[in-house]
């Protein structure tokens, strides 16, 4: 089972890349989160989440792990298939995401195209104490220091910014020139970190 793709980024669109490695073209569906801070072209790193069904294969990449263990909590609950796991990626942030399982926010969650009131109910019901189980970036109210959760933030951040082809020290330097503020993601600090980089 593939976990880990790294190789040349030939072909890239909103919902699916193409990635050479050795060779070998594999197509990699994704979500917008993965899609925008990924060059057009180039080396890139992807954590994978391989998907069977008796009549096919499919991959699921994204830049952190932190979503991709989120991805294959989500598509463990009854009705939410992989399609639908990816909407809920491209449409808001995971940490958000989980914030509002944690807070039982159904406004919120039923707002993410999809998801209507008892699709939010069951989402609530099935990971609520599982996404407590995730490692950081989240950590729900009370739980983790917000130091520690900052760091966790900028570990993913820098492996992320890594695998898109950024020098490690580069990319340390303009995470650290960021401040973090209560709201922020992973991708949020991606993208804050390309602009640095890339003036």
């Amino acid at each position: 089972m593939i976990a880990r793709l790294t190789g040349q980024l030939l072909f890239k669109s909103p919902d699916h890349l193409i990635v050479d490695v050795g060779g070998i073209g594999y197509r990699v569906l994704i979500p917008l989160s993965t899609f925008y801070p990924l060059p057009d072209t180039g080396q890139v790193s992807l954590f994978i989440h391989t998907y069977v069904r008796e009549d096919a294969i499919h991959l699921y990449g994204f830049l952190d792990s932190f979503e991709k263990e989120l991805f294959g909590l989500l598509i463990s609950v009854s009705g939410v298939g992989p399609r639908l796991g990816v909407t809920i990626l491209s449409n808001i942030p995971a940490r958000e995401f989980c914030q509002g399982i944690d807070r039982e926010d159904l406004k919120r969650l039923s707002a993410i195209p999809g998801i209507g009131k008892k699709t939010a109910e069951r989402l609530i019901l099935e990971l609520k104490e599982k996404i407590r189980r995730l490692p950081l970036p989240f950590s729900p109210p009370g739980t983790a220091p917000a130091g520690t959760a900052q760091a966790g933030l900028r570990e993913d951040a820098l492996a992320a910014l890594i695998s898109l082809g950024y020098k490690e020290n580069k990319a340390q330097r303009a995470l650290e020139s960021m401040e973090i503020g209560n709201g922020a993601t992973v991708e949020t600090l991606i993208r804050g970190a390309l602009k640095v980089l890339s003036p």
